[in-house]
């Protein structure tokens, strides 16, 4: 008897601003789907405009799953995310639908399609207590100095991975060994690309349009609102790009010409960052 074949779906993913969402729900429409979010900041409930977050008008009553689920004052790992997003895919599933995973956040696709086999190092209860004493931060910083290639597919905020990661690169004097990733789906991936200079106008463009919306508000004013509601500017700040700058700005660290012109060019540098993760995956067909 042959092995039973595996539940598909299909994976829209690209870099920041290059119009995954529309295509998801384009797609959802077309082959009775639902929308599985892949995001690491739209999880977070009040962080809509910064995280690009898809409205309601724009969902065209395609049912999304994976936004709004928790609060930004808490942390959320890509272990916690593939945990929810499986519920989500098996319940699709099972009403006969389409699951169509849509989002930018690399790490977070890969703990949801694969399940990594554990590296065989037995623990060493000495190393975990030493590196438990140690900050998730420095943890990370740690990492990418003695395993640089862990470090690049690792969710940075999972203290449990990270102490793993290192105790298994401390105990070897070796890096981690390459993990076999076996998926758990059969995923169909479809990849967004635009040319840098394209791609760099639609952020430009978008970010304007966030900052200075023709109705008012805009994501100055979500960061303030998050703010407070009792969100730290130390969280605000740890959950990068727009917050991590407009959360400087807010409190006078930077003008608002500076926060503006260095958010721009970190998320272009973080569009140049998720796509290096892409490529290298030779299943994605790119469009």
């Amino acid at each position: 008897m042959g092995s039973k074949p595996l539940p598909k779906i299909l994976v829209v993913l690209g870099p920041t601003a290059s119009g995954k969402s529309d295509l998801a729900v384009r797609l959802a429409l077309e082959r009775n789907g639902e929308v599985i979010s892949a995001d690491s900041r739209q999880v977070y409930k009040g962080l809509d405009i910064g995280s690009g977050k898809i409205t309601k008008e724009e969902m065209k009553g395609v049912p999304h799953h994976l936004l709004d689920v928790i609060s930004p004052k808490k942390v959320f790992s890509a272990s916690d995310y593939a945990k929810l997003a499986r519920k989500a895919v098996d319940d699709i599933l099972r009403r006969n639908k389409l699951p169509i995973v849509c989002g930018g956040t690399g790490f977070y696709i890969d703990a949801l399609l694969y399940d990594d086999s554990v590296a065989p190092v037995p623990p060493s209860p000495e190393i975990r207590k030493k590196l438990d004493k140690l900050p998730t931060e420095k943890l990370a910083e740690k990492l990418s100095e003695l395993d640089p290639d862990r470090f690049a597919s690792i969710d940075t905020r999972n203290r449990v991975r990270l102490i793993r990661a290192l105790e298994i690169v401390l105990s070897t004097g070796r890096p981690v060994p390459k993990l076999e990733k076996k998926p758990r789906y059969d995923a169909e991936k479809i990849g967004i690309s635009w040319s840098w200079d394209l791609l760099d106008e639609r952020i430009e463009l978008r970010l304007d349009n966030r900052l200075n919306p023709p109705a008012g508000g805009g994501m100055v004013n979500e960061v303030e609102a998050l703010h407070a509601k009792g969100v730290s500017w130390k969280r605000l700040y740890d959950l990068g790009l727009e917050y991590r700058y407009i959360s400087l700005y807010l409190r006078g660290e930077l003008s608002y010409e500076e926060m503006r012109d260095q958010l721009l060019t970190a998320i272009r540098q973080y569009a140049r960052r998720q796509m290096t993760w892409f490529k290298r995956d030779k299943e994605i067909r790119w469009n």
